[in-house]
């Protein structure tokens, strides 16, 4: 199910968060607009208005948006020039990776104290089996209360929480919960719970599923279920067609794995303007290599794979990658890597947008490091560790790469105004 996604609170009294919890051991906890909640929390002078965080330029997209602001539409995934003539009073702010990763990993700490069956699948939601935590903390739905508590005390923060049998109904039910809210679906009240939701509540349909569906008939996950499976079929295909049938049904066999490594890290830029300019380009790679390594170390993560996304004004995207003899998270490596593939792509158009990724991750610990005869004995490793411990200090803003600053920028630091 999308994130952009959002389902009706139910008033239904059998599905809130006094159910009956006997055989619901699945929890699905979701951050509250995350985002833009970690900004409020921030800037605690933006509470109760309209916050939209995500690319601020003409081009930009919508990565989150405050409860406010959606009141006026606004969605995630939304271009930001239709968030702005949607909600024009809001505040539109860019995305601050280091400050969200920070803030997932207080949350995703508290969830870990409850149960060590914890499975990320962003920085801002997860799944926890409790079946085991019951002795310690009590029934599922009391866990949940305590870590929506626990969530707001300590990190400022609010989580909907979703309890159910499976991990799909869990999912569902968090969802049916928000903003701020804890929903319980008991075991035997699954079918009740699905049959009457939009089949765009399924995992797996999106938009032009849903309008086949319906062209159908099949309008709400009870149509589904009782649907041919023929029909499903032929509408979508064998395998989803089973997938489907299993979720609508109320089965979902799946467990709760802790063992979810993220597989790659990576950022991309659209230019507010399709540009030509080789450094204006170069700049922006450097920029991208930074955060990729900012967010590869506050991870603990190295890699080896370096890929490169280039999407030209006409929308044609080229991916190039190089794999690298040993693991890195310096943001020099990298962006060595990715200007050695983007010139050697050596395109001749404008260009839209411009990525950088580092793939075939590994935890930091458990990869060898080169050794060169001759080396320094402090290289970029620790320049770059040292610019780390400044920026949580200080902020990320006060240290980076010379080469980042504007032409004007690096004038008035050569030749500062006199008193």
């Amino acid at each position: 199910m999308g994130r952009s996604q959002s389902l009706p609170r139910g008033d239904d009294p059998r599905f809130g968060p006094d159910g009956d919890d006997s055989g619901c051991p699945i929890l699905h906890v979701d951050m509250d607009a995350f985002f833009a909640s970690v900004e409020v929390r921030a800037r605690p002078e933006l509470r109760g208005r309209a916050v939209v965080v995500g690319g601020v330029g003409p081009r930009g997209v919508v990565s989150s948006a405050s409860y406010e602001a959606r009141r006026y539409g606004v969605r995630s995934a939304m271009p930001t020039a239709r968030a702005r003539a949607l909600c024009p009073h809001a505040v539109f702010l860019p995305p601050d990776f280091a400050q969200y990763t920070a803030a997932s990993r207080a949350v995703m700490r508290i969830f870990r104290d409850i149960t060590p069956l914890v499975e990320p699948l962003s920085l801002d939601e997860a799944f926890l089996d409790v079946a085991g935590a019951r002795r310690l903390f009590g029934s599922p739905a009391t866990i949940a209360r305590r870590i929506r508590a626990r969530v707001e005390r300590e990190q400022g923060l609010t989580c909907s929480v979703g309890v159910g049998p499976s991990k799909f109904v869990a999912k569902v039910g968090s969802t049916r919960a928000k903003p701020d809210g804890l929903l319980v679906v008991p075991a035997d009240r699954v079918l009740d719970f699905l049959h009457p939701l939009p089949v765009s509540a399924l995992w797996g349909v999106g938009e032009r599923s849903a309008e086949a569906l319906s062209r159908l008939g099949l309008r709400t996950i009870g149509d589904l279920a009782e649907a041919p499976f023929g029909l499903l079929r032929r509408a979508v295909g064998e395998a989803a067609a089973a997938h489907l049938h299993e979720l609508a049904s109320g089965r979902d066999a799946r467990r709760v794995s802790p063992e979810h490594v993220e597989k790659s890290i990576g950022a991309e830029t659209t230019f507010d303007v399709d540009v030509a300019d080789p450094l204006e380009i170069r700049r922006s790679l450097l920029a991208l290599a930074e955060k990729v390594g900012v967010r590869l170390r506050q991870a603990g993560q190295v890699g080896r794979t370096v890929s490169i996304k280039v999407r030209m004004a006409d929308f044609r995207t080229v991916n190039r990658s190089r794999t690298l003899d040993v693991p890195t998270d310096t943001a020099r490596e990298i962006f060595d890597t990715a200007w050695a593939l983007y010139t050697a792509l050596n395109p001749a158009e404008l260009i839209r947008l411009v990525g950088v990724r580092l793939e075939g991750l590994v935890p930091a610990g458990e990869s060898p490091q080169q050794l060169t005869l001759g080396a320094p004995e402090h290289g970029w490793r620790e320049v770059e560790a040292a610019a780390d411990a400044a920026a949580a200090r200080f902020g990320r803003s006060v240290i980076g790469p010379a080469s980042l600053l504007r032409r004007d920028d690096r004038k008035r630091n050569e030749n500062p105004p006199h008193p």
